[in-house]
């Protein structure tokens, strides 16, 4: 009877599997033809070739990709950390803020930056208020068009992806550990070192996955706070699929390789977790 049931409800998910399989299946199958085929649909391997002009791409991408989940998690992880010991209400208002931002649409989000960080923008007005911009002498301190600038952008917008996942973690800690490790005569630090960091590591991880993803993707936020300098594998593979340089083989090549490398770092971080989490139980 329960087997049967089972049956039963196993066709409830007959609608997410054909939807996985239109959507992400069939999709990255498509991908996997075009990187290994040429104009004519004929095997070749000159598209990843090819990608070694662009290597100073790939290795700005990974860079900024990893500065910006440095900084998200060098702020997530304290901002989480001190959200899940305050009060409920608290709490509340806090995610309220960090939600916030979200309701706004993303490029709208992005074109604020632009208007706070242009030559002209509000910040540069705000320096030559103070006389700043005069004691340095010069017109305005620039900032668009700049890495930095760029990688400001991954941390506004992805920084909530950092902390929620820590927080929902860390808010669900057993009380019973952290005062079974004080009356052991662990003091504050040892507590957090060796009970709360390596139980709140999922947490990490899944925040380190949800900022580190989509920046070494991005397209939007290079574009527009890098001012078209600071080209990106996102900026790239669309470059490839809709700018001058139409080559959709070169661009599925491209993606694919990104793509590769993106599982191999979740499966690294996985690994690391994994063995955290075991280290604890013993």
């Amino acid at each position: 009877r329960t087997a049967g049931m089972k049956n039963k409800l196993s066709w409830f998910a007959v609608p997410y599997v054909g939807w996985m399989a239109l959507m992400v299946v069939i999709p990255i199958l498509i991908m996997v033809v075009y990187a290994f085929t040429t104009a004519e649909f004929q095997g070749t391997l000159e598209n990843f070739a090819e990608m070694g002009a662009y290597t100073a791409v790939f290795l700005r991408s990974f860079r900024l990709a990893v500065i910006a989940t440095l900084v998200c998690l060098l702020i997530g992880y304290p901002v989480s950390y001190w959200m899940a010991h305050e009060g409920p209400g608290f709490q509340r208002l806090a995610m309220a803020l960090i939600m916030l931002p979200m309701w706004m649409n993303f490029l709208l989000r992005t074109y604020s930056w632009m208007s706070i960080l242009e030559n002209n923008g509000l910040l540069n007005q705000f320096f030559k208020a103070i006389g700043l911009l005069d004691a340095l002498g010069v017109e305005y301190i620039p900032m668009i068009g700049t890495q930095g600038a760029v990688v400001l952008g991954m941390v506004y917008n992805y920084l909530p992806f950092m902390i929620l996942p820590i927080y929902s973690v860390i808010v669900k800690l057993d009380g019973s550990l952290l005062e079974a490790a004080r009356d052991l005569g662990a003091d504050s630090r040892r507590v957090f070192r060796r009970v709360i960091l390596p139980l709140s590591l999922p947490g990490v991880l899944s925040g380190v996955t949800m900022v580190f993803v989509p920046s070494v993707s991005t397209f939007a936020i290079s574009r527009l706070l890098g001012g078209g300098t600071q080209m990106m594998l996102g900026d790239l593979i669309e470059q490839q699929f809709l700018g001058g340089a139409y080559d959709p083989h070169l661009g599925a090549a491209i993606s694919m390789v990104m793509m590769v490398i993106v599982v191999l770092c979740m499966v690294v971080m996985n690994h690391f977790g994994e063995g955290e989490e075991q280290a604890v139980m013993l």
